[in-house]
C-alpha cells in the first residue's frame, strides 16, 4: 500500500540528492521522508474518516454502553484484534488511537489497540512462520493478543482520562459539540463537510509538529543506532537478559519486519527465544519516536505509565516464553 512512497523516497535521496546508499545519513533521511508523508497521510485520511463517524454515529452511546456494561474484557479483546488486522507500526497506529479518544471510546480499550496493532501483523505473522515455525508463531500471536488484552485492561482500571492533555480534551468537547448541532440540526451530509474539515485542520496544525519531530528522532535512531549494539547484554547466562533487552530497545525503531530478521540472527548467535521476542517487542512496541508523538495527546505521567505497564508485562512474556522453549 505504501510502496510508492518507499519509491520516492528512494528516488529523493539516492537520484536526486545522489547520496550513497547504506551510508547513515542516507539511511536516516530515506526513512524521515518514507515515515513523515505515510503517517501524514494516514493522519488526513483517518481523522476525517473519524469526522464523519463522530458526525452521524452515536459515539456517545458507544462510549456509554462500553463505560456501563460488563463486557468481562471482551471490549479489550475486541480492540486488540483491530490491531491485529491493521498493519501499522507503532508510529501509525498513533493516528488511529487519536481517531479513538476523539470519538470518545475509553482509554484503556483504546490503549489495548495501541498495544497490539504493531507487535501482531499479517507482515509480522508471514515473516514469523518462515523464520520460528507455526507453534512459536501461534504462541506469538497469542502472546501479543493478552499482550495488549491485559496491559489494556489494567491501564482501564486507573482512571486515566485525567491525564489527557488539555489540547485533546478540547478535541473531546469540541466534538461532542459539533455532533449535538448535527443532530439538533439535522444538518445534510455536505453541509457537514467544511466543520468536519475545519475540524481536521485544527487537530492537523496541532498534531504534525510532533509527528515530524518524533520521525526525525526515529530516523536518526535508524540510521545510526547499529543493529548488533545490544548483543553482548542478552547472554543466555544473564538472568536480567529481558528486563536489560526490554529497555535497551526502546531508544530504536523499527517495525516487525524490520526487526524480525533481527530476531532471528540474535537466536541463531545463542539468545534465548524469549529475551529476543521481548526485545522485539520493545523495539516495536515501545519507542521514544511514539512517545514523542502521544505528547500531544497525553502528559508526560500518563506516558509513563503506559510505558511502564507494558514494558512490565512484555518481561513477563520474556521469561515466560524461555521457560516454554
Amino acid at each position: 500500500m505504501f510502496d510508492w512512497i518507499q519509491k520516492l523516497a528512494n528516488w529523493l535521496v539516492y537520484d536526486s540528492l545522489e547520496m550513497t546508499q547504506g551510508t547513515h545519513l542516507a539511511k536516516a533521511l530515506n526513512f524521515f521522508i518514507y515515515d513523515t508523508i505515510k503517517i501524514i497521510l494516514l493522519l488526513v485520511v483517518i481523522i476525517f474518516l473519524m469526522g464523519i463517524v463522530n458526525s452521524y454515529f452515536p459515539i456517545d452511546k458507544v462510549r456509554n454502553y462500553l463505560s456501563r456494561n460488563k463486557l468481562y474484557g471482551l471490549e479489550y479483546l475486541m480492540a486488540s484484534l483491530f490491531g491485529v488486522v491493521t498493519p501499522f507500526c507503532s508510529c501509525s497506529s498513533v493516528p488511529l488511537f487519536i481517531g479513538f479518544v476523539k470519538g470518545g471510546i475509553p482509554l484503556g480499550v483504546t490503549f489495548a489497540f495501541l498495544i497490539t496493532s504493531p507487535l501482531v501483523n499479517e507482515v509480522a505473522i508471514g515473516l514469523f512462520l518462515g523464520l520460528f515455525g507455526v507453534k512459536t508463531t501461534l504462541i506469538y500471536i497469542i502472546s501479543g493478543i493478552l499482550l495488549g488484552v491485559v496491559s489494556g485492561f489494567i491501564l482501564g482500571k486507573f482512571n486515566l482520562e485525567q491525564f489527557l492533555t488539555p489540547w485533546v480534551k478540547n478535541v473531546l468537547e469540541n466534538s461532542q459539540r459539533e455532533e449535538a448541532v448535527f443532530k439538533a440540526e439535522k444538518t445534510p451530509f455536505i453541509m457537514r463537510l467544511p466543520t468536519i474539515w475545519n475540524e481536521e485542520k485544527s487537530i492537523l496544525k496541532g498534531v504534525i509538529p510532533y509527528v515530524i519531530v518524533g520521525i526525525a528522532v526515529g530516523g536518526l535512531m535508524h540510521g545510526y543506532i547499529p543493529e548488533g549494539f545490544f548483543e553482548t547484554y542478552m547472554a543466555k547466562d544473564n538472568l536480567l537478559a529481558v528486563p536489560l533487552a526490554t529497555i535497551m530497545a526502546v531508544p530504536m525503531y523499527l517495525n516487525a519486519s524490520g526487526i524480525l530478521p533481527i530476531v532471528q540472527v540474535l537466536v541463531l548467535k545463542g539468545i534465548p527465544l524469549g529475551t529476543a521476542i521481548a526485545f522485539m517487542m520493545g523495539v516495536v512496541g515501545l519507542s521514544l519516536p511514539e512517545a514523542m508523538l502521544l505528547k500531544k495527546v497525553m502528559t508526560f505521567k500518563l506516558i509513563g505509565i503506559f510505558f511502564g505497564v507494558v514494558t512490565l508485562c512484555i518481561i513477563i512474556l520474556g521469561y515466560i516464553f524461555n521457560l516454554i522453549f
